[in-house]
């Protein structure tokens, strides 16, 4: 027996308005999303202020975000996957079996992290750095952020749980009291307010550690308040290879597409190196604007996972469409207004996060050159929250292995060139987006008609049942 709430959520997922649930379920994700990026706006504002070495080594370090996201990835995505298409089609006892499952990887991928990032972190960013001093204040900053790091596992995995079953408000609220507090401690840790000791670099990534670990007592305090369907959020059940399997298997295609986007940064800051510390400062504050801008997008495709995973799960295929549609139409609507405001005011974008002149230029031409690919952007983001709702993310990855190729080959050309400019580089990043744009839609197109074709419906529960 399930109690009405639960009913009605499984019941509004599979029946309402898709535009009206994309729409609302998109907002509070946004919510969330750009409250997560606000950790590292905060930090490059303050970080900013310390000089263009400390700014730089703060966006070399952000670069083990992309690699600890793509292992995030794999369970978050295989997780909310099976348990969104467990709740459409009302396999309830699933649903707790994939969350358990999907906890006790998150736990074995926290302590990996840790061990691996204080282990051989720095040598990473010395292989990156442009120079010394560069180098040294990456790992100083990355000496304070890996705990925020490990503990995005454990939390999203709680948040792909609650995103599963359509319950978005109490982590967009979680994530809004922890960058409020990333926001009062940065600068008491970067520059020292009131306490006369600025920890510089190392204070950002502690700033964020704080933060991230009451986000996570919050999360675990909420998690069985908000639903009923998974109670006891650190209980762990003994490792079911079956499931891991299952959940391994839809998420490692994602995980393995982030993982391209940790070696496309490392290429980039490796190329621009010879440009010195401003070009490596600049590109990493043009990349986390961009990461802000794409926001909207990003936010709209997390919300098709649930949405499309419910009705698929429920048979509803023509509710499926209707959704990539919506979310299509949606995404490009935002990402083409935001292309505009790129092209015309990205010095106002990036002015905040990098006073120094040099910087700032770097910054600025990157995010208007790359502004010309947001709207293919977007429909790669909508393309791949399908796909995780079908359950096969491999053509996400065939997508991202072709961007990565196209842009590291163009991308050593160019630098080995006498006539070489970062300009030059930013524009065959456009480019390989466009490419992965064109993959993505046509896997899309092809993955919608195999596996919506003679979909059989199951019948939904009545509410309250």
């Amino acid at each position: 027996m399930r109690d009405a709430g639960t009913s009605q959520m499984q019941h509004d997922l599979t029946q309402g308005s898709i535009s009206k649930r994309l729409l609302g379920m998109a907002a509070f994700i946004g919510l969330g999303l750009l409250f997560q990026t606000l950790y590292f706006l905060i930090d490059l504002y303050f970080v900013g202020a310390v000089g263009p070495d400390a700014l730089a080594g703060v966006g070399l370090a952000g670069v083990v975000f992309f690699l600890v996201m793509a292992a995030a990835q794999m369970v978050a995505v295989g997780s909310l996957s099976l348990i969104a298409r467990a709740i459409g089609g009302q396999d309830f006892s699933q649903v707790d079996g994939v969350y358990r499952q999907s906890m006790l990887l998150s736990a074995g991928l926290f302590g990996l992290t840790l061990g691996l990032g204080y282990g051989f972190g720095g040598q990473a960013i010395d292989a990156l750095a442009a120079d010394p001093a560069t180098a040294a204040q990456g790992k100083a900053y990355l000496q304070g952020f890996l705990p925020a790091l490990a503990l995005m596992f454990p939390t999203g995995a709680m948040g792909a749980a609650l995103r599963a079953a359509g319950v978005v408000r109490p982590t967009m609220l979680v994530q809004t009291g922890t960058v409020l507090l990333n926001a009062v401690l940065a600068p008491l840790l970067i520059a020292g307010w009131g306490t006369g000791v600025p920890l510089g670099a190392f204070g950002a990534g502690l700033a964020s550690s704080l933060a991230a670990g009451a986000g996570f007592v919050a999360s675990v305090w909420l998690f069985g308040r908000v639903q009923t369907l998974m109670k006891s959020p650190l209980r762990l059940d003994r490792p079911d290879p079956a499931v891991l399997g299952r959940i391994i298997g839809i998420g490692l295609p994602s995980a393995v597409e982030f993982l391209l986007m940790f070696v496309t940064m490392g290429v980039v800051y490796a190329v621009v190196r010879g440009f010195g510390s401003e070009a490596q400062a600049g590109f990493g504050v043009g990349s986390r604007v961009m990461q802000a801008v794409f926001l909207p997008a990003m936010a709209i495709a997390f919300a098709v996972a649930p949405v499309a995973g419910q009705n698929f799960g429920a048979g509803r295929a023509d509710r499926v469409r209707r959704t990539v549609r919506d979310a299509a139409l949606m995404s490009s609507t935002l990402m083409a207004c935001l292309t505009i405001l790129c092209l015309f005011e990205s010095r106002w974008l990036v002015a905040p996060f990098a006073p120094d002149p040099a910087v700032a230029e770097v910054a600025a031409t990157y995010l208007r050159i790359v502004s010309l690919n947001f709207v293919a952007t977007g429909l790669i983001f909508t393309a791949s929250g399908t796909f995780q709702a079908l359950g096969d993310t491999r053509p996400a990855l065939v997508g991202g292995v072709l961007r990565l190729i196209g842009f590291t080959s163009a991308a050593f050309w160019i630098s080995a060139q006498p006539w070489a400019k970062l300009e030059y580089l930013w524009w065959a990043s456009a480019a390989s987006a466009l490419l992965q744009a064109a993959v993505a839609l046509l896997f899309l197109r092809d993955q919608l008609k195999r596996k919506l074709a003679g979909l059989p419906p199951r019948a939904a529960a009545p509410v309250g049942a």
